[in-house]
């Protein structure tokens, strides 16, 4: 082998390796020593309560793991606004409920887009029947008295400033669209809320609570499921 072989390897290495470093990109100047930006959040995260009611446990087999059947979904999705160092959100006296109306007649029960509630069972409210289905959510807010509106209204997908008979919201609301109002039981609670919060409370097989909780005020309304 000759001895001289090896540096002129070397040396044809080393060339090549600096004619693809020639033609590799260039980072433009500008973005030397940038981070790629993070997806923005939404300011108000979308959020979802869901319940099954109606079913059973059961098992296939003696020494099988029990299994929950035949349940009926109720599911409500919404967006879950943040207080982030405000206080009172909700007001008092004649200004009750202005902050979070913005300009409309009720409460969007959240943020963003209307609050869809969705039954795949009749339920029954305050003695009145609230039909399987989907519907629009929206609360009457009142001091000490709240009022849970299920309507039909049709509603926005994506944002149209153009469009005045679907809600967005509870922008366009309109009350003969209104299925089904009733009560709901507003009071105090000792802690502090952050975010918005919808949930399902004592709930059995035959029924349970649709509960709302933001800062210190917590509104329930019970429901048993119907035939």
């Amino acid at each position: 082998m000759r001895t001289d072989a090896v540096p002129v390897i070397a040396l044809t290495v080393l060339f090549g390796i600096g004619a693809l470093a020639q033609q590799a990109p260039q980072t433009p100047p500008a973005a030397q020593g940038q981070q790629a930006q993070a997806p923005r959040r939404a300011a108000s995260p979308a959020g979802t309560a869901a319940t099954q009611v109606g079913g059973q446990w059961a098992q296939d087999k003696p020494e099988a793991t029990p299994r929950y059947t035949g349940g009926k979904w109720i599911e409500v999705t919404y967006s879950r606004p943040v207080l982030r160092g405000r206080k009172d959100i909700f007001g008092a006296g004649a200004d009750y409920g202005k902050t979070v109306n913005a300009g409309a007649p009720v409460w969007r029960a959240g943020a963003n887009q209307t609050t869809r509630f969705m039954t795949e069972v009749p339920l029954v409210f305050a003695g009145k029947t609230l039909p399987a289905g989907e519907y629009s959510v929206f609360v009457e807010l009142k001091p000490n008295n709240w009022t849970l509106i299920f309507s039909k209204q049709p509603y926005q997908q994506k944002y149209d400033t153009n469009e005045k008979a679907a809600t967005w919201g509870s922008d366009n609301y309109n009350q003969a669209n209104d299925v089904l109002r009733v009560p709901m039981t507003a009071g105090t609670s000792t802690s502090s809320v952050e975010q918005f919060t919808i949930g399902f409370v004592d709930m059995t097989q035959a029924g349970g609570k649709l509960a709302m909780w933001w800062e210190k005020t917590v509104a329930t309304v019970p429901f048993t499921v119907g035939s």
